[in-house]
C-alpha cells in the first residue's frame, strides 16, 4: 500500500493563549469540519476524530463528527482515533461505523483502543478493574460481528450472546479495524495474533521506543499464520509542520506545553515540559513531528525504516493551536510533505522488489 498521511483531532476546547477567549462548542465543531475539508482538498489520506467524554472536548460521538465530515469531503478516509471500545457496545460501534461507511461511500474505518482517558468507564457503568478484559472481549465480539451476518457470538462476562442475529446495516465492503496501541508488548502481541493493523500512539519519547512492541507484533502475527510484512502500521503523534524549523517549534511549544499541563492523556494528570526537553523531542531522535517540511519528511522516512510504518497521522491542534496556524500546517502537510514521502517510500519499495 502507498504511504498514507493524515491528521487527527480530539476537538479540544481550550482558551486562546493570546486573547484568553474560549471557542464555543459550535465554533470548535465548525473549525473541525473546516480542517477535514482542507485536509481532503490538499490530498491528505486520513482524517481522524478521537473519542472523549469531558466538557473540554466536543467529540463524545466521533462517528457523528465523521459523518458530518463526509458531507464536506470526497476522498479522505474517515477514522476514529480512537474508539474506546472497552466502554462501548460492539454492536452499536459496528452499526455506527457501517452507517458512516454508507454515508461516505466506503471511507470509514475504526481504530479500536482501550483509551488513555477513563471518564467513559463510570459514565457507562464499567469498573476500571476490568479494563483489560473488557477490551479483549469486546474486540473479539466486534470482529465476529464484522465477519458474519447473521452473527453468532457466545457472549462472555461483558458482552451479550448473539444467537444468529441480524446486525445491520452492513458496510460497503469489509470495514477496516485497527488496534490502537500505546506501546505495551501485550497489546502489540494481541494485535499481531489477530492479524489486525496496528496504530501506535506516541506522546513523548525517543523515536526508537516502539522497537520491541513492533518486533513482538510481527512475530505474533507470523506465529498465527498471518503475513506479518503485509500488516500496516501507523504512527499517530503530536506535531506541527511550519515554513521553518524554528518557526514550527516556536508556534507549537506554548500550546503543546499547555496541553500537557491542562489536558494530558495520562488519565487527566498533567505535567510541565521545559522548552529544552521539548526541543530534544523535536530533534531527529525524538518522537515529536515538529519542524519544516523537509525535517518532517526525514523523520517519517526514519519511522518507515525502523518499523515499516505505512501511515502517519498528526495531531496538530493539541492545547488550542489557533485555527489559522492549524490550517496552514494542514496545507503544508498535504502539499509539501505527503507527496514526497509517498514518492520516496514507493521508490524504496520498488528497489526491494
Amino acid at each position: 500500500m502507498a504511504f498514507e498521511v493524515g491528521i487527527l483531532t480530539f476537538g479540544e476546547l481550550t482558551t486562546d493563549l493570546a486573547t484568553g477567549s474560549m471557542p464555543s462548542p459550535e465554533e470548535r465543531m465548525r473549525q473541525t469540519l473546516e480542517q477535514a475539508r482542507l485536509a481532503d482538498e490538499v490530498g491528505l489520506d486520513v482524517f481522524g476524530v478521537g473519542e472523549h467524554h469531558r466538557s473540554d472536548f466536543i467529540a463524545s460521538a466521533p462517528h457523528m463528527v465523521l459523518a458530518a465530515a463526509a458531507t464536506v469531503t470526497e476522498n479522505i478516509r474517515l477514522t476514529s482515533g480512537v474508539t474506546v471500545l472497552s466502554s462501548e457496545d460492539p454492536v452499536r460501534v459496528f452499526q455506527n461505523f457501517a452507517t458512516l461507511d454508507l454515508i461516505s461511500g466506503g471511507r470509514a474505518e475504526i481504530i479500536a483502543g482501550r483509551g488513555s482517558y477513563t471518564e467513559s468507564f463510570p459514565l457507562f457503568g464499567y469498573d476500571l478493574a476490568d479494563y483489560a478484559e473488557l477490551y479483549r472481549e469486546k474486540l473479539d465480539a466486534l470482529l465476529a460481528i464484522r465477519a458474519n451476518n447473521p452473527v453468532t457470538w457466545p457472549g462472555s462476562a461483558f458482552t451479550q450472546p448473539l444467537t444468529g442475529l441480524d446486525i445491520a446495516p452492513r458496510p460497503v465492503g469489509e470495514l477496516p479495524i485497527w488496534v490502537g496501541v500505546g506501546g505495551t508488548p501485550a497489546s502489540a502481541i494481541r494485535a499481531g495474533q489477530l492479524g489486525l493493523p496496528m496504530a501506535l500512539a506516541l506522546l513523548l519519547g525517543p523515536i526508537t521506543q516502539f522497537e520491541r512492541p513492533v518486533d513482538f507484533y510481527r512475530q505474533a502475527a507470523a506465529d498465527a499464520g498471518h503475513d506479518s510484512a503485509a500488516l500496516p502500521i501507523s504512527i499517530n503523534a503530536h506535531g506541527l509542520v511550519g515554513d521553518t524549523s524554528q518557526g514550527a517549534r516556536d508556534d507549537f511549544y506554548p500550546y503543546f506545553a499547555r496541553g500537557l499541563r491542562e489536558n494530558n492523556h495520562q488519565r487527566g494528570v498533567g505535567f510541565d515540559i521545559p522548552r529544552n526537553a521539548f526541543n530534544a523531542q523535536a530533534t531527529p531522535s525524538g518522537g515529536l513531528l515538529v519542524g519544516s517540511p523537509q525535517e518532517i519528511i526525514d523523520k517519517l522516512l526514519a519511522y518507515h525504516e525502523l518499523y515499516g510504518v505505512s501511515r502517519a497521522v498528526f495531531q496538530m491542534g493539541f492545547g488550542g493551536l489557533p485555527q489559522k496556524q492549524h490550517l496552514k500546517a494542514i496545507e503544508l502537510l498535504g502539499t509539501e510533505v505527503a507527496p514526497v514521502i509517498r514518492e520516496e517510500t514507493a521508490k524504496q519499495k520498488a528497489v526491494k522488489v
